[in-house]
């Protein structure tokens, strides 16, 4: 891994934790990478808060360190099948957004560095973890875009729901 691929990825997730805490973007705005992530992994976050809301009620994230517990817990038993795919990888940005807004939630206010401590242990996942895979399935743009951009998106969405599945069965454990 070198430290401008873990930037890389440690910048889309940043830009994905401030899009789902909302926080104004500068006026460049994120890259059309992070834009296609924010839409396919914000659908998908939706979906799960939506079909995990009894369970996500009882699940307390009161600090960053349970967040990364948690994280590592259910990121753990998402891929110990040794199965790594776009869709997957998606759902590790989409778990990041329901932790931070469990935190959000949780705390009366979050630190500015919040979603930078969140999002560096997102990117350290994946670059750990997906790092090789994503290289060698075309990287960021010439993979991962290509297969989510809106011209291709619904076919790609129904393997992500497919994810979200096996999601909320791991998530389903701590609840």
């Amino acid at each position: 891994m070198t430290d401008c691929e873990f930037g890389y990825v440690h910048t889309l997730a940043q830009d994905y934790l401030q899009y789902v805490l909302q926080v104004p973007q500068p006026e460049l705005g994120p890259s059309k990478t992070s834009r296609v992530l924010q839409n396919v992994a914000f659908s998908v976050q939706k979906e799960v808060e939506k079909n995990l809301k009894p369970c996500l009620d009882h699940f307390d994230v009161v600090s960053i360190d349970t967040a990364r517990t948690i994280f590592n817990q259910v990121m753990e038993k998402e891929f110990e099948d040794g199965i790594i795919n776009w869709g997957r990888i998606v759902t590790i940005f989409a778990f990041g957004g329901i932790l931070i807004k469990k935190l959000l939630r949780e705390q009366i206010a979050l630190d500015v560095d919040t979603y930078k401590e969140i999002s560096y242990f997102v990117a350290e996942f994946i670059m750990n973890n997906m790092g090789e895979w994503i290289r060698q399935n075309g990287g960021w743009e010439n993979g991962f875009v290509k297969k989510f951009e809106p011209k291709s998106y619904w076919p790609t969405l129904l393997e992500v729901t497919g994810k979200v599945c096996e999601m909320l069965s791991l998530l389903k454990q701590y609840c």
